[in-house]
């Protein structure tokens, strides 16, 4: 007995710690471009840049245009890295269009550039999903054409090899294919992908990382990422207010680790598994399961103010940048969730 009230103990203890530890690396500041140095961009997606939903209407005609953009940034306190971008920013701005619409994607890549660059979108049913087509040397634009056949949430990368290179440094994104009558309302959205980078110099080196080739092709990655940098999404967090119901858009550039993305102390109430519009949703869902490449909608009422801490669930990678923070404001809710510090003694007993 006294070995299994220990083990406990222990199991308790380890648990506090993982929540303070996600805490503590949730509440130290970054400084996004604010250094002494020369200034560096700040390639953080704001999580609330969603387009409109798209309501029941005859299909359309789109345009969209994508610049690739080679570029320093700030990765995490007192550090920066070379990203690769779409658009200047980590991910590349999310795409929203209706089932049967035209799309015309017409890809630039800087002149500044030093690699060649396309786009891969999972949403296109054609060679490389638009790959060949939008390979672009730097200073050329490349473009073409689709129709978006599937309804879904899809992921976009670059696919110029070494691929996984590509996209480790930054060049993925989602775009959303809604069904012909349109998704359920819901009050916000919200967009938010995870990524990994591979540097050369460990966790927490100060000054500018390199790419290190070794270690992604090992998948060892130093750094996990929400929305292009440590801690993007503490800094950034999500905003909303009790009695709202929400929906997060959620995709794993990767290139190499599956996610298993949870919210501390919400459960989803309706998700839509692989990112699919057709298929049932799934209610009262604890974790969803996102791999490399993948893409989920997950919707969720919210009933209690708070700060809600976004994690993979493979809870070591919050030492490694992954967490962020959902904040919620509005009127005390005691009838779900009232904390009792200060009720009790010693031993639980009133």
């Amino acid at each position: 007995m006294k070995t299994r009230s220990l083990k406990n103990v222990l199991i308790a203890g380890t648990a506090t710690a993982l929540v303070a530890a996600a805490a503590a690396f949730i509440y130290q500041p970054l400084a996004y471009g604010q250094d002494d140095a020369a200034p560096v961009a700040n390639i953080v997606r704001d999580p609330h840049e969603v387009p409109a939903p798209i309501t029941a209407r005859e299909p359309q005609r789109h345009l969209v245009e994508l610049e690739t953009v080679e570029l320093e940034g700030q990765l995490a306190d007192g550090s920066t890295y070379t990203y690769w971008t779409f658009n200047h920013q980590v991910p590349g701005p999310m795409i929203r269009v209706r089932v049967g619409d035209t799309v015309e994607v017409r890809l630039t890549n800087h002149e500044d550039s030093l690699m060649p660059h396309n786009v891969d979108f999972h949403a296109v049913t054609g060679p490389g999903g638009g790959a060949p087509a939008t390979l672009a040397g730097p200073g050329e634009t490349r473009s073409f054409v689709f129709q978006a056949l599937n309804p879904g949430v899809y992921v976009y990368h670059c696919a110029t090899p070494m691929v996984a290179s590509h996209i480790a440094n930054g060049m993925y994104g989602l775009i959303v294919v809604e069904p012909e009558d349109g998704l359920p309302e819901v009050d916000r959205e919200f967009y938010v992908m995870q990524g990994e980078i591979y540097t050369e110099e460990e966790f927490g080196t100060p000054g500018h990382l390199t790419e290190s080739i070794d270690k992604l092709l090992d998948e060892e990655p130093e750094y996990y990422v929400f929305n292009g940098a440590a801690g993007a999404l503490r800094d950034n967090p999500l905003q909303a207010r009790v009695g709202e119901t929400v929906r997060i858009f959620f995709g794993v550039g990767g290139p190499n680790k599956t996610s298993s993305f949870h919210v501390i102390g919400e459960i989803f109430d309706e998700i839509y598994p692989f990112g699919s519009f057709t298929s049932e949703t799934i209610s009262d869902v604890q974790t969803v399961t996102v791999a490399p490449g993948g893409a989920v909608a997950v919707d969720f009422a919210l009933e209690v103010p708070g700060n809600y801490i976004l994690v993979d669930h493979a809870l070591s990678r919050v030492e490694r940048g992954l967490a962020g923070i959902l904040h919620v404001e509005g009127p005390e809710n005691p009838e779900i969730f009232e904390p009792l510090s200060g009720r009790y003694r010693t031993g639980g007993r009133p």
